[in-house]
């Protein structure tokens, strides 16, 4: 009886092992593909910095590029036959532009509606808000998209009597309803992970409702919150067909929240296709694409730095 048993114990421990080794591989193939996508997007834009650059194929493929320019310039005028510029001043400008306001919109309301869902709610209005949340973030971008075109458009130049109704207004309206969603089910999440004994030990000292969220909870799901807004944050610059069809798609660098804006998602979304394979247009584009990858390491790596300094406090 004894030999079964001894088989049966290896059995059980490599199967142990078996799994352990797929769970390290998962963890590890998450690192390795992000890697290989900033890989294979730095590659595609890398010629822009050799010999090659003022050689390459297609609209601009004679005039040598300039990182300086790129980064400072706000004029775009990539398929010029007579001086091609490759500037995204106003294309980072209109991306923070849009993000910015979609955030000063939806995080109030984001993790005000998920204060009233963890701490306000029954569970039947409860899963009833909560179906509701999932179905908002279902919705595709491009559906939104034509919302902004066909509803918002015309109701922007209704009420605030401007000439165009596609503008940052506009997209960040939009960009702060899809991201509220995900700060809604994450800072829920958040808030209900902070232990009873809290919200009990505050209600004991005479806290009321609102002085036990405010200083007790919030504080203590902190971590969690920002986790929520950085998600939000993620899903405002990476969104692509809602703000090409809600900005009005116009490079300039706005001064008002009625101003027409492009993005550098939307940039790459329409141009990419037109853009000849190899040539200094389709580098460029590319090398947009990694600058949307630097934006969002400094952004993460930032909140990651802020949540070092709460831990530490």
């Amino acid at each position: 009886m004894s030999v079964p048993r001894l088989r049966s114990s290896n059995w059980q421990m490599f199967g142990e092992r078996l799994i352990e080794l797929l769970i390290k591989l998962c963890g590890i193939s998450a690192i390795l593909f992000i890697f290989a996508i900033f890989f294979f997007v730095f590659r595609e834009a890398l010629p822009l910095f050799g010999s090659g650059a003022s050689a390459t194929s297609g609209h601009g493929g004679g005039n040598a590029f300039s990182l300086r320019e790129f980064l400072v310039s706000p004029a775009w005028y990539p398929t010029s036959q007579s001086n091609v510029r490759y500037g995204v001043m106003a294309l980072i400008a209109g991306t923070f532009s849009v993000t910015v306001l979609a955030m000063v919109i939806a995080v109030p309301f984001g993790l005000g509606a998920a204060v009233f869902v963890s701490e306000f709610c029954g569970p039947k209005l409860k899963e009833t808000l909560k179906i509701v949340i999932e179905l908002l973030a279902a919705i595709p971008s491009v559906v939104w998209g034509f919302i902004g075109l066909m509803v918002m458009n015309p109701l922007i130049i209704k009420v605030f009597h401007v000439p165009v109704g596609l503008n940052v207004l506009n997209a960040a309206l939009l960009l702060a309803l899809m991201s509220v969603p995900i700060m809604v089910s994450i800072g829920e999440d958040a808030l209900k992970a902070v232990p009873d004994s809290y919200r009990e030990a505050a209600l004991a000292m005479g806290a009321t409702k609102w002085q036990t969220i405010y200083r007790v909870l919030l504080p203590a799901a902190k971590n969690g919150l920002l986790a929520a807004v950085l998600l939000g944050v993620g899903r405002a610059v990476g969104e692509t067909m809602a703000v090409l069809m809600a900005t009005g798609h116009a490079v300039h660098i706005p001064t008002s929240v009625f101003d027409s804006v492009r993005t550098l998602t939307a940039t790459i979304a329409a141009e990419l296709g037109e853009a000849s394979e190899g040539s200094q247009h389709y580098r460029v584009l590319f090398l947009i694409g990694v600058l949307l990858f630097s934006i969002t390491f400094v952004v993460n790596l930032s909140a990651d730095l802020i949540v070092r300094g709460y831990k530490k406090r």
